[in-house]
C-alpha cells in the first residue's frame, strides 16, 4: 500500500502552542515566522486544522529502497570492512536496538543528505556514532546521535547552556553535522577523507596528506597513517552500507521503515513543563524524550524558540487535549543568584525545599552555587509569568566546592598546662618520647578519616561528589 507524505512546503503553516492552559490555542504561522530561529531545520510542518496526512504520494513505501538508490561512496577495498561486516553480523541484537532506534530518525536525515545533494551513506553514519542513541556520551564529552564535542559544537552554534544541549538536538545536530562534512568535503575533495576528519579533526587529516606528499606518497584514505579508532572509521560505516545494501545476504532483518515523516515540529510560546507535554501528547516521558533528548531541565522554554518533535498521530491528540486542559503549563520558573551560596542557603532565602533545588538542578552535596548562575525552581503560587529570554539563551550553572569547616582550636591538655606552670624536670627520654609521638598519632588518624583538622583537608576534598 502506497504510504502518503506530509506537505512539505516551507510556508506551510506551523503547529503552534500558544496562549495559557485556560484560553484556546492558536494554530498559525503568524507568530512564528518572526521568531524562527533562521538556523531551525525545516522540518516536517502541518496545519492540523487545514492539512491532512495524505497530500502527496510517496516515491517508494520502503525508505531503505530509496537510501539504497542514494548510495555514492565508492567501495574500500580492505579486509577492514569484512572485518567490521562480521562484527556486525555477530551481533544481530544489536543491530536491531539499533535500527530500532534509528526509525525515529532516519527519514528526516535522509531528506537532509538528499536535499544537500549529499551520498546517501552519511545518513547512516549516526550507527557508527552513536547507534542512533540521542542520549550517547563519549569519555571526551562528546554528545548526541552525531557526537559533536562541545567545542565543535560551539563552532557550529549549538547552544550549550543550563536549560538544552543542542548537540542531542536531532534537528540542530544533524544540521550542524551535514554543514561541518560538507566543508570538509569541499576541503579535502574527498568524502573518505571528509569522514577521517570528522572523526579525527581536519588539521590532523591536512597534517597526515603534508606528511605523505613530502615523502611522494599517495594521500588517498588508505594511504595515510592515522590513529586505529580513524581508520577502522569509514570500514565501519561501509559495513553498515553493506548490510543496508543485502541484509539477506547476512541474514539480517532490517525493520519496516516507512517512506514518510515521523514526527512534525510544534512551536513552544508558553513555557511547559515535559511531563505535561508527554501527557497532552499521550505518549510516555521516555517515548517524549527519545524525539526531545535536548531539553536538560523538566520545563521547555519558549523564550529559547523551542520545538518539540511529536510523532503525527500524537500532535493530534496534543492539539485536542491542550483545548480543554485548564491547569498551569509549567510549574517552574529561573532566578539569577547574586551571590554565591549553597543551595540550602538559598532554600532558606526563598522558603524551598533544598532537596528540591538540589535535584532539579544537578548540584552535588558539598557544592555551592557560584554568583552569576542561573537555578531552576519551583514557581511561587500565583507566579504565571514564562522565564525571560536572556536566562533562556544565557542561562549557566557555575558551582564551586564548598569551604572546608575551620577546625577549631584544642583545649590544652593538663600535661601541657603542668609543662607551662612547673618548673623543668629532668625526664627520662622514654616519657620524652612518648610525648611527642602523640600529636603525629592522632594527625594521622585525622588525614586518613577527614576530619576537621588541618591534615583532613585533604582527605575532604578527594571524597567529596
Amino acid at each position: 500500500m502506497m504510504r502518503r507524505l506530509l506537505l512539505l512546503i516551507g510556508s506551510a503553516a506551523i503547529l503552534v502552542l500558544s496562549g495559557c492552559a485556560s484560553t484556546s490555542p492558536e494554530w498559525s504561522s503568524s507568530s512564528a515566522d518572526t521568531r524562527r530561529d533562521p538556523r531551525a531545520a525545516k522540518a516536517p510542518r502541518v496545519d492540523l486544522s487545514k492539512q491532512s496526512v495524505s497530500n502527496l504520494m510517496a516515491p517508494s513505501n520502503d525508505l531503505w529502497a530509496q537510501i539504497r538508490q542514494g548510495f555514492q561512496l565508492p567501495e574500500l577495498d580492505s579486509p577492514l570492512v569484512e572485518k567490521q561486516t562480521q562484527w556486525l553480523v555477530n551481533r544481530p541484537d544489536y543491530v536491531n536496538r539499533s535500527m530500532a532506534r534509528s526509525s525515529r530518525y532516519l527519514f528526516y536525515i535522509v531528506e537532509e543528505v538528499n536535499r544537500r545533494n549529499m551520498p546517501t551513506e552519511i545518513a547512516l553514519l549516526p550507527f557508527v556514532e552513536s547507534a542512533f542513541n540521542p542520549e550517547a556520551k563519549s569519555t571526551a564529552k562528546a554528545m548526541g546521535i552525531w557526537q559533536f564535542m562541545p567545542r565543535t559544537g560551539q563552532d557550529f552554534k549549538l547552544t550549550q547552556n543550563v536549560f538544552r544541549d543542542e548537540r542531542r538536538d536531532v534537528l540542530q545536530s544533524t544540521n550542524a553535522a551535514l554543514d561541518y562534512l560538507q566543508r570538509l568535503y569541499k576541503q579535502f575533495g574527498d568524502w573518505q577523507l571528509a569522514l577521517a576528519a570528522y572523526n579525527w579533526g581536519e588539521g590532523n587529516v591536512a597534517r597526515a596528506i603534508k606528511r605523505n606528499q613530502a615523502l611522494r606518497k599517495p594521500t588517498d584514505y588508505e594511504s595515510l597513517t592515522m590513529p586505529r579508532e580513524t581508520r577502522e572509521y569509514v570500514p565501519k560505516l561501509m559495513a553498515y552500507k553493506n548490510i543496508v545494501q543485502n541484509p539477506g545476504v547476512y541474514n539480517i532483518v532490517l525493520p519496516e521503515l516507512e517512506n514518510h515523516p515521523y514526527f512534525v515540529a510544534i512551536d513552544v510560546t508558553r513555557d511547559i513543563d515535559v511531563d505535561v507535554a508527554a501527557q497532552l501528547a499521550e505518549m510516555s516521558l521516555e517515548d517524549f524524550r527519545n524525539l526531545n533528548p535536548a531539553f536538560n531541565k523538566p520545563v521547555i522554554l519558549a523564550a529559547a524558540d523551542q520545538q518539540m518533535l511529536l510523532p503525527f498521530a500524537r500532535a493530534e491528540l496534543f492539539q485536542m487535549n491542550l483545548a480543554s486542559y485548564t491547569k498551569p503549563l509549567s510549574s517552574w520558573t529561573a532566578l539569577k543568584v547574586t551571590k554565591s551560596e549553597t543551595p540550602e542557603q538559598l532554600a532558606t532565602r526563598l522558603a524551598l525545599n533544598p532537596e528540591t533545588i538540589r535535584d532539579v538542578n544537578n548540584i552535588p552535596r558539598g557544592m555551592r552555587i557560584r554568583a552569576g548562575s542561573t537555578v531552576l525552581i519551583p514557581k511561587p503560587p500565583g507566579k504565571e509569568s514564562d522565564i525571560p529570554q536572556y536566562l533562556a539563551d544565557h542561562g549557566q550553572l557555575k558551582l564551586d566546592r564548598t569551604a572546608p569547616a575551620k577546625p577549631k582550636a584544642s583545649k590544652p591538655s593538663q600535661a601541657s598546662a603542668n609543662a607551662k606552670t612547673t618548673p623543668k624536670k629532668a625526664t627520662n627520654s622514654k616519657t620524652a618520647s612518648t610525648q611527642q609521638k602523640s600529636p603525629s598519632t592522632n594527625t594521622t588518624k585525622s588525614a586518613k578519616t577527614g576530619s576537621n583538622s588541618g591534615s583532613g583537608v585533604n582527605a575532604s576534598v578527594k571524597t567529596a561528589p
